[in-house]
Parts: structure tokens; sequence; C-alpha cells
């Protein structure tokens, strides 16, 4: 194992009705003026945006509102909400809904908080040094984005995505009523289960160490989502389910299922930025289509690791050769993926991409990277060309 920090600043306020206490929460943290970030009309429809204003204005909070965020968030809006809050002097930014308003809310925290110009720091050209404080009221369990260091922007020209961690991000609150989430389409809400699973999968097909704890946890959350996503495949008002998947959204990506271990691999999720800025495809959607052809392509550099996702997370048999048993494990979680309705590769997710296409996904994604990386295994620029074009 390798030694580790560990930090996990944000304070969870979790089960029904918990939005209700916001405005106590923002004061808590000292905000004053605040801006309401907030996606599509979602947040309208449910009644859920007039219940915060409702509940900030009882509390005689100033604040603003800036919706407009979008899956795969723009550097557009964030431009346009740094602006905003240097011009109104905001100094809180309330996130309410999914990955996307809360990625959104970090990027304008960093806009406001630093000097130049936002998208340095996910062009990896500069680091932050102050973030302006975010609370979280989450409608989507998915990104982990609630409890995590961690955002995506694509930047409009040249559809490029990409993301940035610092501690500074990390959310002051996060309010977590899984009733907020039962609205969700079916889709959306696999989606997120996948996106969930990936946060630790990344982190657990490593050849970089590992903690008998750490790696116990990380199954026990895969097993979790996967039987609650397919509670709620049929069931899609389980309370207990939704409660249960919404917890583990945040558990997946706060840095738990990792500790011990050099970090994780994270290439599926690179490569699927490639494919989420260029198709603008949902997230988790995405992950499904490429993990099988990523996990193909590396399982023999990784066989301890995919022996032992495949008996305890996908209760494969234990008969066999490591080999064997490792695919069976690999075949095992894309039936999963069948099971919930996410594809298994390009074609299913409606993804018809030309050999110019991969070519340009798969050079962005290793210059993004800043060259070859990967846990699993060490992938070029070949190798992530070889999964785009395996996945099709």
């Amino acid at each position: 194992m390798f030694g580790f920090n560990y930090y996990t600043p944000t304070k969870v306020v979790f089960g029904k009705n918990t939005e209700e206490k916001v405005a106590d929460l923002i004061k808590e943290f000292g905000g004053k003026k605040v801006l309401i970030h907030y996606g599509g009309g979602s947040v309208v429809r449910s009644g859920l945006l007039p219940r915060v204003k409702g509940f900030l204005d009882k509390a005689g909070i100033n604040y603003l509102e800036l919706g407009g965020a979008v899956p795969n968030p723009h550097l557009g809006l964030v431009r346009e909400g740094i602006e905003l809050c240097k011009k109104e002097g905001i100094d809180f930014l309330l996130a309410v809904g999914g990955g996307s308003a809360i990625d959104s809310a970090k990027a304008i925290g960093y806009g406001v908080a630093n000097d130049g110009d936002v998208w340095d720091f996910y062009d990896y050209k500069r680091k932050v040094t102050g973030c302006l404080p975010i609370g979280v009221i989450l409608t989507i369990a998915a990104t982990g984005s609630e409890m995590s260091d961690s955002s995506v922007i694509t930047k409009e020209k040249g559809l490029v995505k990409r993301g940035y961690s610092s501690d500074f991000g990390r959310p002051r609150f996060a309010i977590m009523n899984p009733e907020l989430t039962m609205t969700l389409p079916d889709y959306q809400t696999a989606c997120g289960c996948t996106d969930i699973m990936m946060h630790t999968m990344e982190r657990y097909f490593t050849n970089g160490g590992n903690m008998e704890i750490t790696d116990s946890m990380a199954e026990a959350l895969l097993r979790t989502v996967k039987e609650n996503a397919k509670i709620l495949a049929k069931d899609p008002k389980n309370y207990d389910a939704r409660a249960e998947v919404m917890w583990a959204g945040s558990l997946a990506h706060n840095g738990l299922t990792g500790c011990g271990n050099d970090g994780g691999d994270w290439m599926t999720h690179k490569l699927e930025h490639e494919l989420g800025g260029l198709y603008d495809v949902a997230h988790g959607a995405g992950l499904a289509a490429i993990w099988g052809s990523w996990a193909r392509y590396v399982y023999k550099d990784c066989l301890p690791r995919f022996k032992k996702f495949a008996i305890n997370v996908m209760d494969v048999e234990k008969a066999g050769t490591d080999e064997e048993i490792a695919l069976k494990g690999i075949e095992a979680m894309e039936d999963f993926y069948r099971e919930i309705k996410m594809p298994t590769n390009l074609r299913e997710l409606g993804v018809k991409a030309c050999d110019e296409d991969l070519k340009l996904m798969a050079h962005k994604c290793y210059v993004g990277t800043g060259g070859p990386k990967g846990s699993a295994k060490l992938l070029n620029e070949e190798d992530m060309l070889e999964i785009f074009k395996m996945s099709r």
C-alpha cells in the first residue's frame, strides 16, 4: 500500500426535506449574497427552484440566478457567471442540480477567486489558489461532484472537454434528499449509476498498491449500486434504493475508494471526455460504451484485479483460468449495462464515428493527458486509438 491524504471537508445533510435547511447552511458558511446556479427546466418544473428561493427570501438572503448549465457544461456560461459574480459582489455559489451545475459552479468559483482566464486551469497551465465558497442541493446521483475536488468543463471552440481537480473546489455543504431524484428519466438514472460505479472502478483497476479495507469498501459499493440500479429500473420511486445510490455516488468520488493505491487508472474517463466533447453524449452512457473495449485491451496487464473484480463484484464462479475468469467478469459487467439499458459500444450509443474522428479523439486524449497514461496498462496514443476502434 501507499501513503495517502484523505480530505473530505464537505458537510453532508442527508434525508427527506433537507432542502429546507439551505438558508441556515448558507448563513453558517458566511454567505450573504448568493448566485443560484442551475441547469435546464427540471428544477423549475419540479417546483424545487421556487421553493429554494422562498427559503432564501424568508431568511433575508439576497440572491441572483444563472440557469442554463447543460450536460458537458460549457465554458461560455462559466465566463458569463464569473462576470456576473464580480459585477454584483456575489460571495457564495449555490448549485441546484446535478454534476453539470456543480462543475460549472466550481469553475465560476475559480474564475472569481483567481485572476486571468479560468480555462488556464483546465488547460493545466496554472493552479488555483482559492475558490468562491459553494453549496449544493443535489438532484442527480451520478458525478459525486457534491463532495469531490473535481470538475469537468467543455470549451466550445474545438470541442475540448477537460477536468480539473483542487481541494479549493470542494463544496462547503451538500444537501442530499433522495426524493429529489425521483423525477429523473430512467435513462438518466442508469447513466448516473454507471458513472458512480466507474468512479470506483477507475480507482480499483490499478497496478499501483492496494489496501484490503479499501478494496472491500470499493467492492461493497459496486455491488450495492449494481443491485439498486436493477431495483430502480423496475421501481423508480423506491426511496431506499434512491438513498443507497445517492450516498454511494458521494462515497465513490470523494477519494475513499482509492485510499492506499496510486490514484487509479482513469483512462476510461479520459477517453470518454473526448467522446463527450465531440459528440455531446451523456457521460454515463459514454463510459459504458467505452469500458468493455478498454477492459479487454488492458486486462492481461492487470489480471489479478480483473479476476478479483469478477469474483467479488460480478459473482463469477472461480472455476477456470485467471484469464477466463477475468473475461467472464467483463462479460458480466456488459450484461449488467444491457440490463439497465446502457450501451456497450459506440453503435449502441448512437455514434457513427469515422476513422478520422477516432484519430482526432485519440490525439486529443493523448495531448490532454500529457502523454502516456494509465495504471492498469500504460496507454500511448496508438493504444487509445485501438480502444476507440474496438468500441465501434
